[in-house]
């Protein structure tokens, strides 16, 4: 009897240090949700404003942990194709996100990309393209008409985005406006050219360059004098489009993440730096 009682005793204990010192499951949140992390690969020209945001949303969403991966839109689109963990995609233009959107024109999305939630796309944001110059505004450069006729006398050094990054893009359409060759005036030494809107920004900052084309929000966020703004007749409107990735395994989170972004609080953030609601 008493070896039978010290097995079931043993036994007993046993399941008790199993039950303690188990295979561990997830942990769930306070509020009985399990945990999730999203992972948002967003345009550099977005980092102030939803470093903010994500900040506003951890008392909407507690159980809810943003990553961000901040970088030009062309580079991010390369990154989702190449199997990149994302689960929602903010991109500067639309010609990027369109290259992963299966409801895409093909003559955009050349690849037949299939990536974007289809019914979750939308235009979240609008931007400005501005010509901001350094501290001081050595050459006295006061619009796009000027920086035109500077950049045919070739005597002043631009930056620019490259022509991957949505920026650049912009910016060789008003070259093309002005019926200027980039080309020559890159081989000419007249423009010098960043991989990102904040690598711009900062050639500006530092007084490497007498002007640069990028957005209105970096120009704000980096203290830089914006002496002109481009016309939608020039590059066209500056719109932001945003989609969760049929690729997420969060796909509802994500998908509130993004509802979230078009509140009046988000959009707060969004337009105290210079964005606006897209009209």
């Amino acid at each position: 009897m008493k070896r039978i009682l010290s097995l079931l005793l043993a036994a007993a204990l046993a399941g008790s240090l199993a039950a303690c010192g188990g295979t561990k499951t997830a942990e769930t949140a306070p509020d009985g949700a399990a945990p999730v992390e999203l992972t948002v690969f967003a345009a550099a020209s977005l980092t102030e404003t939803l470093t903010q945001i994500a900040e506003d949303y951890k008392t909407a969403a507690p159980d809810v942990t943003l990553v961000f991966n901040f970088d030009s839109s062309g580079t991010l689109k390369t990154q989702i194709q190449e199997g990149a963990v994302c689960d929602l995609f903010l991109s500067a233009g639309q010609k990027q996100m369109d290259q992963l959107d299966a409801s895409a024109d093909a003559s955009v999305n050349t690849e037949g990309l299939d990536y974007v939630l289809a019914g979750s796309r939308v235009d979240l944001l609008e931007n400005k393209v501005t010509l901001a110059v350094p501290d001081g505004n050595p050459k006295g450069i006061d619009s796009f008409d000027a920086l035109a006729a500077h950049l045919a006398a070739g005597d002043i050094l631009l930056a620019m985005g490259n022509s991957d990054v949505p920026v650049g893009q912009y910016t060789q359409k008003i070259l093309t406006h002005y019926g200027l060759d980039e080309a020559a005036l890159a081989q000419a030494g007249c423009i010098t050219y960043g991989t990102n809107v904040k690598e711009v920004a900062t050639q500006v900052s530092e007084g490497s360059v007498d002007a640069g084309v990028i957005y209105a929000t970096d120009a704000f966020s980096a203290g830089l004098t914006i002496v002109d703004e481009a016309t939608p007749a020039m590059c066209g409107q500056v719109i932001y489009p945003a989609a969760v990735l049929n690729t997420s395994e969060h796909q509802a989170e994500a998908q509130a993440f993004l509802d979230y972004l078009s509140t009046d609080e988000a959009m707060a953030v969004f337009e105290g730096v210079g964005f606006s609601p897209v009209a």
